[in-house]
């Protein structure tokens, strides 16, 4: 596993559209290997493949374990991986904050929906299909725009939307 440099909003690479995955192996488990690797470096919670410079329909997020307020563990950490995923249905709309590892010392205020179901297929072609609703929902949606080109900067609704952070201060979405 190698962590790999993350591409900042300035890189045109960032502006295009990927490609889809249509070799499922060796190759495609060392990409979201190191996509892992990486989003641990940067922390943060998602990764999509041309943030590392790869223009494939690959993404990554991991969820951590939530607790209740006695601190017992009410839902697991989970990681998913969606090759060549698409959303199927999106309900609700609100305004959240986003943070991207492109966009590094920034957040800004976005209209997300609120729940999604996407499909597509895992590491190795199974076709999967999951229910996202608020940050999963949002980081669906946040890794997804990754892949045809789009940051959350073009999201924005006014230039007042965006705003700077202390390094180190927020965990990124992707």
């Amino acid at each position: 596993m190698t962590v790999r440099p993350i591409l900042t909003a300035e890189n045109p690479l960032l502006r295009k559209k990927s490609k889809k995955v249509k070799r499922f192996g060796d190759n495609l488990r060392q990409l979201v290997d190191d996509m892992f690797e990486s989003m641990y470096a940067g922390n943060g919670l998602g990764l999509a493949a041309p943030q590392i410079g790869v223009l494939e329909r690959v993404f990554i997020i991991e969820m951590q374990s939530e607790v209740d307020e006695e601190g017992v563990e009410i839902a697991p950490a989970k990681q998913y991986v969606l090759v060549n995923p698409e959303i199927v249905k999106a309900e609700g709309e609100e305004r959240v904050v986003e943070g991207c590892l492109s966009v590094p010392g920034y957040q800004g205020v976005v209209k997300r929906a609120t729940e999604v179901v996407i499909k597509g297929q895992n590491i190795k072609g199974k076709r999967v299909r999951y229910r996202g609703r608020d940050l999963l929902a949002q980081a669906f949606q946040h890794e997804l725009d990754h892949l045809d080109g789009i940051l959350y900067l073009d999201r924005l609704e006014s230039p007042e939307d965006l705003y700077p952070i202390e390094m180190g201060q927020e965990e990124s979405v992707g």
